[in-house]
């Protein structure tokens, strides 16, 4: 099947949901959730089988001018189907969460208004799978948009939760923002080379990159690091992640940062086969220093759990620039670099996802997202508590779980590059997340409950929790599953 299918399907499914949810009598809406999930299920299975015009030169379409804006490489493969999985863990998510979403969007516990969400992360997903394939600087700018704009309803979606509307009103005038920087760099870029084309960049440089050119890489990497939560373009981070819905935050933490990251790769790395590499790599390596730096200090004194995650989500955006970074003279470490950034990515994942799983059970039985009301969780629920200690101590890069395995490659490569000072502030991140990342297992299994009653879980979190989990110790010592799907 060629491989453009994919992304055709996917967006038929959203609307294909968005119509029958609309005509739809029934009161609950969580089969509009299922469906999409059964859908992108069979999406995910195609994405296995799907070729590009490589496989089959024969073929009538693989001689369509399609192929000049679209590519499916092995990376272009992992991206997708990281999207996929990403998107259907996130509507598993959603589906436990509807409770809470019924409350602060149509109000007397009715799920009438709550169908939509389920069928916006398609379309996101759709995006992120078109971003994945993106071969020329128009492409990947329209896919990012379609990212972000379906994020823009998801984030204020509990209309009737001023956090929400409040986080809705901050995303969208940054995110407009970085879309301005998007724009402007893209047309300096096309200025300065005459070329919107990714795999042509390097030939239409020259031997001395201009200073035009410099400024619009300059331009374009402020809007992906807005994209990737990269600081100084952080600030939106933790507010809008505690103020949007659980579900909402967990996509955004892993899709729109996966999403970040394929554009980031996809435009830097023919630019990192040209002369203007050593900037690159120099700008590169000092995001992800500052990023570092902020996302790990600012999380020690964090108390709301979000907020935590939020931080986090900063920090591991630093480690993996600092794996970008590494990427020395563009031509050495080039495989390695993109390897190792889709590993943490999927690892990452994996940590996240389980993280918000938890905390939307805690959050429906308890009504806070604090800190403290993980408080005696080890006594109402010691499955769940312990599952999050896993998670939490993956996320501090505790040995034998996948965590580790994602920073260790990280700082391998960026040994291998001499970064010393990325080097010395990635370790002084990773001291520090031991630290912040701890507190929630001290709350569990040390602190006092405030209120004994057992914390019942749905079964979709217990099987999503006890799945996660398991695969986060199993990569932790048998990386080669992710590492195969890459093509290593």
């Amino acid at each position: 099947m060629p491989a453009y299918y994919l992304e055709a399907i996917t967006v038929t499914i959203g609307l294909f949901l968005l119509v029958a949810e609309a005509f739809s009598t029934n009161k609950s809406k969580s089969w509009v959730g299922l469906c999409a999930i059964l859908g992108l299920v069979a999406v995910l299975f195609l994405t296995t089988i799907a070729i590009g015009p490589e496989a089959k030169p024969g073929a009538t379409w693989s001689s369509w001018p399609l192929w000049n804006f679209y590519q499916f490489d092995s990376l272009a493969r992992f991206f997708k189907v990281l999207s996929l999985v990403c998107t259907i863990l996130v509507l598993f998510l959603s589906i436990d969460y509807r409770s809470i979403l019924a409350r602060f969007t149509e109000g007397g516990g009715t799920e009438s208004a709550t169908g939509e969400f389920y069928s916006l992360p398609v379309f996101a997903c759709a995006g992120m799978m078109w971003m994945a394939s993106a071969k020329d600087l128009a492409g990947l700018f329209v896919s990012l948009e379609l990212v972000t704009i379906t994020f823009y309803i998801l984030v204020a979606y509990m209309r009737r939760n001023v956090g929400s509307l409040e986080a809705g009103v901050k995303y969208l005038i940054l995110g407009a923002l970085s879309t301005g920087f998007l724009v402007y760099g893209i047309a300096w870029v096309y200025g300065a080379t005459g070329t919107m084309n990714l795999a042509a960049l390097p030939s239409h440089i020259g031997e001395t990159p201009s200073s035009y050119l410099l400024f619009g890489i300059a331009l374009v990497f402020i809007a992906l690091g807005f994209k990737v939560g990269a600081a100084p373009m952080h600030y939106w981070i933790p507010d809008v992640y505690q103020g949007a819905p659980t579900p909402t935050t967990a996509f955004l933490s892993v899709g729109s940062k996966a999403a970040g990251f394929i554009a980031l790769i996809r435009f830097s790395t023919p630019l990192l086969h040209s002369s203007a590499s050593p900037q690159v790599v120099t700008l590169l390596a000092l995001l992800a220093s500052a990023t570092l730096v902020v996302g790990n200090l600012a999380a020690i004194g964090q108390k709301n759990f979000k907020r935590l995650l939020a931080y986090s989500s900063i920090s591991n955006a630093g480690f993996l620039l600092l794996a970008l970074a590494a990427n020395q003279n563009g031509q050495a470490n080039a495989l390695a670099s993109t390897s190792i950034v889709s590993f943490y990515l999927a690892t990452y994942l994996l940590m996240t996802v389980a993280a918000f799983f938890v905390l939307a059970a805690v959050h429906v039985a308890t009504g806070s997202e604090e800190i403290s009301a993980l408080n005696g969780l080890g006594k109402r629920n010691p499955t769940l508590a312990l599952a999050l200690t896993v998670v939490m101590a993956s996320l501090a890069g505790v040995p034998l779980t996948a965590g580790f395995l994602g920073k260790f490659f990280a700082f391998q490569a960026a040994v291998a590059s001499q970064i010393w000072w990325g080097v010395g502030l990635g370790f002084v991140g990773a001291a520090a997340g031991f630290y912040y990342y701890f507190k929630p297992i001290r709350a569990m299994w040390w602190a006092a409950p405030t209120n004994p009653t057992p914390i019942a879980v749905p079964a979709i979190t217990r099987s999503c929790v006890a799945i996660l989990v398991a695969a986060i110790l199993i990569l932790g010592v048998w990386p080669q599953p992710i590492l195969c799907l890459l093509g290593l």
